[in-house]
């Protein structure tokens, strides 16, 4: 079994930068690839981030490519998204996924999720 925590949301201003992190406890084969997706207010869940197993790398969604980075610590069991120059439209519940297979951009639908963090910018 699997356990994902995710931590690191707030409120913080246009322009900045967050942390999320995940405590990824569990089976090391379905934590092969860990993701992150989020959901806005009446909005559909976004994939947001992926990094697969094997060194095989990362993806990411359009609407956050060149501003968020996705990393592990495999000795922490730790995943983290590294989030700058936020602004409005990633206001949004932030989850952590992980599982035995990608089902990027559907990062939602991997086997394990957490409960999610929020994170609202503000102008």
């Amino acid at each position: 079994q699997v356990q994902l925590v995710e931590s690191g949301g707030g409120s913080v201003q246009a322009g900045g930068s967050l942390t999320l992190s995940c405590s990824a406890s569990g089976d090391g084969d379905n934590l092969r690839y860990v993701g992150w997706f989020r959901q806005a207010p009446g909005k559909e869940r976004e994939g947001v981030a992926i990094l697969r197993a094997f060194g095989a790398g990362t993806s990411y969604a359009d609407s956050v490519k060149g501003r968020f980075t996705i990393s592990r610590d495999i000795s922490k069991h730790m995943v983290y998204l590294q989030m700058n120059s936020l602004k409005s439209d990633d206001t949004a519940v932030y989850y952590c996924a992980a599982g035995p297979a990608s089902y990027w951009p559907r990062v939602y639908e991997m086997t394990f999720r957490g409960k999610g963090t929020l994170v609202t910018v503000f102008s």
